[in-house]
This record gives structure tokens, C-alpha cells and sequence, in this order.
């Protein structure tokens, strides 16, 4: 670690109040940017996708749970893996605290991977984690949302990932999806990110951001209107 200057407590101050003025800049440019991610064109979701977890088949829409709003976490592990992405895993770990926030502000988290459930199943339980976890194996989900890659993808040393084609990297990759599903029924794509972008997620907030309904709290961002203590919110994961 390179040394650092020294200096008195005001120049300090002076110094610190010159990086909050770019904060606060970021701050603002990060709002209008999850602001224009709320208002990017849907794609209705027509395909019949079915999941496997521990409550047996489901299909996308009986994923949301009764909610409007559906977050997905693109888990990185294929058939026949031991264990689950480590990268996938660390992201897990700090998502875990946020998913009860999230359930009681009509937004479903859940994790899905091509893996067969029971080897979901094994790891989940020795990570401890509590949100929904379900399979896409047998299905399309993960090779329609550019998550998965055939062999084929991988013998040409091609593949679509993160919205442009580009050098075949593995076999799954990481991203997030999100889906909103109407009075009617209907589901709709809203919004993906993928590799770096995933960072960018994470805490409540980061989720709600990218949310069709954003927030969704009084102006000001009055926590006391829907947030409660974890253990005092009805619903549990």
C-alpha cells in the first residue's frame, strides 16, 4: 500500500468535502440510470417453462408466489456439479438478509440452475440459505436467457452472453433476470443484467431499483412505510 499524505483535521475535512460533491454526482446519474432501466420496452414471456424444487413442478408464474414482481438469480451450477459457483456462492451469501424485505414488497426472489434439483438441493442445504432454489433442467429457461451454452456453442468457440456474441467462456454463466406478471396473467421480461453488471445488484435497494415498480415507497424513501425488523414481517422465506 502506497504511502498516504497526512494532513490536519480541517484540510481533511476540506478534502472530504470535495469527494462527497462527486458522490452525491454519482448518486443522482445512478438514479437516472435505474430510472431509464425501469423504462426500457418488456417482451411478453410466451413459453411454458417448468421448474423442479422442493414442492415439486412449477411453472414461471406460480414462481412470483402472488407477487407482481420477480427477481432471478441466474446460479451458476451445471449437471453433475458438486458444489455451486463460488462467485454465485459470495453474491448468495450477502442476497440471503434481503430476500424477507423483499417477499413483503411484492417482489419473489428465487435462484434457478440447470443442476437436477437433488443436487441443488444437497449444496443449498449445506450453504443454509433460505431462498427459493429450483432447477431449469430439461428445459430451455437457462439456454433462452443466454445462462447456458451448448456443446455446439462450445466446439465453435461462440456464444451470446451478455448481449453480444463473443468467445465461448463456460459452460453457465452468471446474471440476473427480472419479470413482472399483470392482472391478466401475462409475464413480461423487463430487465437482465449479466458478468460485471450483476455487482451493480445486491441489498434491497439494488434490487428495487431495477424492479418494474421501483421502491415503491412514499417520497423521501420513508423506510417506516414498509420495511420491518426481519422477524416481525407475516411472511418468512
Amino acid at each position: 500500500m502506497q504511502a498516504h499524505k497526512t494532513v490536519s483535521r480541517e484540510e481533511w475535512l476540506e478534502a472530504r468535502r470535495a469527494l462527497l460533491a462527486q458522490e452525491k454526482e454519482l448518486l443522482k446519474a445512478k438514479d437516472e440510470l435505474r430510472r431509464r432501466t425501469r423504462e426500457l420496452p418488456w417482451v411478453k414471456v410466451d413459453k411454458n417453462y417448468v421448474f423442479e424444487g422442493p414442492d415439486g413442478k412449477k411453472t414461471l408464474a406460480d414462481l412470483f408466489a402472488g407477487r407482481s414482481q420477480l427477481i432471478v438469480k441466474h446460479f451458476m451450477m451445471g449437471p453433475g456439479w458438486k458444489e455451486g459457483c463460488l462467485g454465485c456462492s459470495f453474491g448468495a451469501d450477502q442476497v440471503d438478509g434481503s430476500v424477507v424485505h423483499l417477499i413483503n414488497h411484492d417482489v419473489m426472489f428465487v435462484a434457478i440452475s440447470r443442476a437436477p434439483y437433488a443436487e441443488i438441493a444437497a449444496y443449498h442445504k449445506r450453504m443454509g440459505w433460505t431462498f427459493e432454489w429450483v432447477s431449469s433442467f430439461g428445459s430451455d429457461f437457462n439456454f433462452d436467457y443466454h445462462v447456458s451454452f451448448t456443446e455446439e456453442e462450445k466446439k465453435q468457440n461462440r456464444a451470446f452472453y451478455n448481449f453480444e456474441n463473443g468467445p465461448y467462456m463456460h459452460d453457465e454463466l452468471p446474471g440476473y433476470s427480472v419479470f413482472y406478471k399483470d392482472e391478466a396473467g401475462d409475464i413480461f421480461h423487463t430487465y437482465s443484467t449479466f458478468a460485471r453488471g450483476t455487482e451493480l445488484l445486491g441489498g434491497v435497494y439494488g434490487f428495487l431499483d431495477v424492479a418494474p415498480k421501483g421502491r415503491n415507497e412514499p417520497p423521501g424513501g420513508n423506510l417506516t412505510a414498509w420495511v420491518r425488523r426481519h422477524d416481525e414481517y407475516a411472511e418468512k422465506p
